[in-house]
């Protein structure tokens, strides 16, 4: 797909996001591999930060951040590690909170949130109760679906749902969690790093559900071709404590960066960042 073909892709999902709750794509979401309720309708305001600083002993990660997230996008977040992506999406849940300025969530929002580290999952439950609850059907926004065929659509098939949660690779525990956050009918979802050790199958079936979602997606993740592929806009933690919130996937971002740049952008360098002063 040609750049501007991309983007025009990425601005009707946004411009069109009423489509995306009607019945017609509802009937072709319920025929993916994996299926994501759409949660509440949004409203107007859906995540706005103004003015956000946020810093962590001398370091600056955010300096003055304005942005505004419209409804229907998927925003791809990236950067070096430690550049502040992770606490970006900490701002949004309010496990953090800013030094400066307002993070403000719409009254319509229901986060619904894939963490990094796993850690909230239960070791000695099995796969197939730490996702359903131990339940024969689940709910999935206005569906009920028997509960062993949608852990099954992660790839969890036969015995494989028994094995306990502690035991488990990373990729299967990335799968269980997915799983978990993607039935609770969030309308915004914050996945960190989703596609770490994700097995080719999952991954397409994802990116196919994360296309059709009728809600807001922010993704943190380094595996370029998948943002390339979901992404309407690219929100990346430039250094020096900047963000750029740029309209467009990852290749148009990239095509961005190395027009602004030039032959810098090509020269790897570590993360750097303001002093924090208080």
């Amino acid at each position: 797909m040609s750049p501007k073909a991309r983007q025009s892709k990425g601005k009707a999902r946004v411009t069109a996001y009423e489509k995306l709750l009607d019945a017609e794509t509802e009937a072709r979401r319920e025929e993916l591999e994996i299926y994501i309720p759409s949660g509440p309708r949004l409203g107007d305001v859906v995540i706005d930060f103004k003015g956000v600083s946020k810093g962590y002993g001398d370091r600056l990660l955010l300096d003055n951040l304005d942005l505004t997230i419209p409804a229907g996008s998927i925003v791809g977040v990236i950067g070096p590690n430690g550049a502040g992506k992770s606490t970006f999406l900490k701002l949004i849940t309010g496990d953090e909170r800013p030094d400066g300025g307002t993070v403000s969530v719409g009254q319509t929002v229901a986060l619904s949130y894939v963490e990094q580290m796993r850690d909230s999952l239960n070791p000695d439950r099995n796969v197939w109760e730490e996702i359903t609850g131990g339940v024969e059907m689940v709910e999935l926004g206005p569906r009920k679906v028997n509960s062993r065929g949608y852990v099954a659509s992660f790839n969890f098939l036969g015995s494989d749902q028994q094995k306990k949660v502690g035991v488990l690779s990373g990729g299967e525990r990335n799968r269980v969690l997915l799983a978990k956050m993607l039935k609770a009918g969030g309308n915004v979802l914050l996945l960190d790093e989703p596609t770490n050790d994700l097995d080719v199958n999952t991954l397409r079936a994802l990116e196919e559900a994360l296309e059709e979602f009728a809600g807001n997606a922010i993704v943190v993740s380094h595996d370029r071709w998948f943002l390339d592929r979901i992404a309407t806009h690219i929100l990346a933690f430039e250094g020096e404590s900047q963000v750029r919130f740029f309209y467009g996937n990852w290749s148009d971002y990239e095509a961005d960066r190395r027009k602004r740049l030039g032959t810098e952008a090509e020269r790897p360098h570590r993360v750097t960042y303001r002093k924090l002063t208080r």
